[in-house]
Parts: C-alpha cells; sequence; structure tokens
C-alpha cells in the first residue's frame, strides 16, 4: 500500500488508514476479540498507520490499538491520537457512556490547557503502552475554538519541538475553522471529517487553498459521511453525518450510485477514491470494528476507477465544478 508524508514531517501514513472510532463501541458494543481480529486483518492488508483518540470509548480505543500495537515493531507503523477531553474516572453505577457502547467508568473533562494536553498526551501514552506518538491532533475543538488555537495549538508546537510527536494539527468537520488554523498556526496536517466526500466537497472553498499554500496535509476522514456511502445503494436507516439521511441527500446518493454501477464501480470504491484525487490528501481514516470490514473495505479501496466516470459526475452536477481532473 502506497504512503504519503505528512507535510513537511518525516511522519508517512499509508493510503488508507485504520479509524479506531468503531474499536470504543461507536453505535455497538464489541469484543475485544472482534476488535483484535479487525486490527490484525488491516496490517495482513498493509495498512500501517492507526488513529484513535481518548474519546472512543472513553480509553477503550486506545487501550485496544495499543494492545495490538505492542506487537509490532516500532517502526513499522504510524499511530496518531488527539487532545482536548481529559477523562476522569467515575463510579459507572451500571451505566453505559452516553457516546459509546462501553460501560461509563469515565468522564469527559474539555480541556485544551497546556498542562490539559500534556496530561492527555500521558494518559494516552499509558493507556496505548507505546513509546511516542507520530502525529496528535487538537480534537473536535469547533466550541472551543479560540482556546484551542490560544492555547492548544501552542502545547502540541512545544511537544513537537520536543521530539515527543513528529507532527501536529486538528481535527475537525468545521473546513472554515480549520483554514483558519491552517492560516493563523504551523501545523503540518488536519484531518477533515465528512467535509470533502462525494456528497459534500465544501473544502474547496477554504481549506484546501490554504494547505496548498502553507504546504500542509489533510487526511480524509468519513469518507462515507457517516454510512451513507458504505454500501453499493443506501440502506433503510442509512445516516448522514449521524442523522437519519433526508429525502434529498439520499436521492443524490441515489443518482451517485447509478452512475458508479453504471461503470462497474461499487459507490463505497468511489467514496475512498475521490478524496485521494487531490493533491493535498495524504490519506484516508476509515473506521473499522471487524475483519469483514476491514476486508471488504480494503477490497474496495483497490478497485481501478475509471477516470470516464469521475468525468460523469461532474456532467451530472454530482461534483463541484471547480474540480477538473
Amino acid at each position: 500500500m502506497r504512503t504519503n508524508r505528512l507535510g513537511s514531517t518525516q511522519v508517512e501514513v499509508t493510503e488508507l488508514g485504520f479509524g479506531g472510532g468503531p474499536l470504543g463501541g461507536l453505535f455497538q458494543p464489541l469484543d475485544d476479540d472482534t476488535a483484535a481480529w479487525a486490527m490484525a486483518a488491516a496490517w495482513e492488508h498493509g495498512i500501517r498507520y492507526f488513529d484513535t483518540s481518548p474519546h472512543y470509548g472513553i480509553g477503550t480505543s486506545e487501550r485496544r490499538i495499543g494492545e495490538f500495537l505492542q506487537r509490532q515493531a516500532r517502526a513499522e507503523f504510524t499511530l496518531s491520537t488527539k487532545v482536548g477531553r481529559l477523562l476522569v474516572p467515575q463510579d459507572p453505577a451500571d451505566r453505559m457512556d452516553e457516546s459509546f457502547q462501553v460501560p461509563a467508568a469515565y468522564r469527559r473533562v474539555w480541556d485544551f490547557s497546556r498542562d490539559g494536553v500534556r496530561r492527555s498526551v500521558e494518559d494516552s501514552l499509558a493507556r496505548m503502552g507505546v513509546d511516542r506518538i507520530d502525529t496528535l491532533f487538537l480534537h473536535d475543538a469547533e466550541e472551543h475554538f479560540e482556546t484551542a488555537l490560544r492555547d492548544g495549538y501552542p502545547a502540541l508546537a512545544e511537544l513537537r519541538a520536543e521530539g515527543v510527536v513528529g507532527a501536529i494539527g486538528a481535527g475537525m468537520y468545521d473546513n472554515v475553522k480549520l483554514a483558519r488554523l491552517v492560516e493563523e498556526a504551523d501545523v503540518d496536517v488536519v484531518m477533515l471529517s465528512g467535509r470533502y466526500t462525494l456528497l459534500d466537497q465544501r473544502a474547496l472553498d477554504d481549506l484546501f487553498p490554504a494547505c496548498e499554500r502553507r504546504g500542509v496535509s489533510v487526511l480524509a476522514a468519513s469518507v462515507f459521511n457517516s454510512g451513507l456511502l458504505a454500501t453499493p445503494r443506501p440502506v433503510p436507516g442509512a445516516r448522514y453525518d449521524y442523522m437519519p439521511a433526508s429525502d434529498e441527500v439520499l436521492k443524490r446518493t441515489y443518482r451517485l450510485a447509478d452512475v458508479c454501477a453504471a461503470h462497474g464501480v461499487p459507490l463505497p470504491a468511489a467514496a475512498m477514491a475521490f478524496p485521494l484525487r487531490h493533491p493535498v490528501v495524504a490519506g484516508v481514516v476509515v473506521g473499522m470494528r471487524s475483519a469483514e470490514e476491514v476486508r471488504r473495505n480494503v477490497s474496495a479501496f483497490g478497485v481501478r476507477i475509471p477516470e470516464q466516470l469521475w468525468a460523469d459526475l461532474r456532467g451530472e452536477g454530482l461534483l463541484d465544478a471547480r474540480l477538473r481532473q
């Protein structure tokens, strides 16, 4: 699997990355064995970039990814995690976490301060049992952006200067705020969630031009827009950006699926291939919870996409007119 470098750093990622959200029990419970088999399948198929966060299953995803990666040679993989939420122990009292299907043994506390960032990194290293983190992101800072930019970013830059991490940036869905971060800070990479996909190309307005000017790489996450693009045609109850898909979005998705089918290309294959056509995109990160999902996604990722497909999607008005190639 091909790799690309993040910005001007020495950090490299495989073009298909393993997203650790599902390993935290996103939407439904997940046992340790199934999680381990998923990561083993990813490794077997050449995936060497693994992304996680303390937020995912209040530490469960980090723990599971760490347990797997501890058995691999450290030079063979790239690992990223995130800061912005500290995990504080609490009595679960037989409650499940509000966001992930795990016991509520911790509560999240927003903290983008210097001390909070450094404590978060120390906690993540301990949970994962690794000696370093390759890439560190400010996470979900949309509602805390000024604090994250003023206090969180300098803390990340300090950790990079100390060699604790190799590359820094932010992971958000807000392309406007990410563009501002790119313009005002010295970051290497941003992880953009759901804003450069077959259904949403608004990153072309501001973020991607800023990244081109500043030499910043993009990792495209949520390329299936929460599952709507993950199947050849939408399935009942399909979600778009974590909410039930509207009739308008469903209609557009069916049109995308029809054009893809005419070229013998599964919709998920086109969804993963599309972001990588832009020069600022270094990789796509796909959340996977089972070995079967991994095999399915790797197979789709390897599908050869005819150039005429993109031309036909533009001709149907399904891709931004600014995309000439």
